[in-house]
């Protein structure tokens, strides 16, 4: 049983007061704004010459960090390339097919993940001392960090596309020499990539099929 102090048991009940008003006073997303996020949105294979701000950049991940992770653990760490001369650096890593819609976006983010991450949970859970269960077990360590980067990778790309850019995911890269450029002396991973900007309509294709809900789901 976890117990919390009487600072924190004020927080909560704030927390608690916030979450209900705001959930008493919103509404579901009309279609227009499913189809933004989801419906009608697409993986960008060009972009825009249109420059992506430092400040756009750090509003997404404002509210990337928002979304949850196990005991809050956030261990997604992202780097995010604008100049030349460090997209070059990148360019070496890419596979042959992904050289041009890569080289010619605005941002690319390298989305890592960090298996020091359980460093930081006093700070991120400070009710209860989590940290040994990470440190003490290689494979839930990394398999936790691993899966909870891959949301925060995922909640990135929404709210990418809720602030009105287009992203473009991939893993068409060598990881071991993105993690030797860019995370050298570190303990942190390459995940993916995922390009962000303004994507050029004129590049994308016909959207592929997905899997129809019986061939995926099942409820039982």
């Amino acid at each position: 049983m976890v117990e919390f102090t009487n600072d924190q048991k004020v927080a909560i009940a704030a927390a608690q007061e916030t979450f209900s008003k705001m959930k008493n006073n919103s509404e579901s997303l009309n279609e227009s704004q499913l189809n933004l996020l989801f419906g009608e949105a697409r993986s960008m294979n060009g972009w825009q010459d249109k420059e992506v701000s430092d400040d756009m950049i750090k509003s997404i991940y404002n509210l990337t960090k928002m979304g949850p992770t196990s005991t809050n653990c956030c261990p997604a760490r992202f780097k995010f390339i604008k100049s030349e001369d460090q997209k070059l650096r990148l360019k070496e890593v890419l596979l042959p097919n992904n050289v041009d819609k890569v080289m010619s976006a605005p941002v690319i983010a390298i989305i890592g993940f960090d298996l020091d991450f359980s460093e930081n949970m006093g700070k991120l859970f400070p009710h209860m001392d989590v940290a040994p269960m990470y440190k003490n077990d290689e494979i839930i360590n990394h398999s936790t960090a691993f899966r909870n980067s891959s949301l925060q990778g995922a909640y990135f790309m929404m709210v990418t596309r809720a602030l009105g850019l287009d992203c473009g995911p991939m893993s068409g890269f060598n990881n071991q020499l993105v993690d030797e450029i860019f995370f050298n002396g570190t303990n942190i991973k390459s995940n993916f990539l995922c390009c962000i900007g303004y994507g050029d309509p004129s590049k994308i294709f016909m959207r592929l099929p997905r899997l129809d809900f019986d061939e995926a789901c099942k409820i039982i």
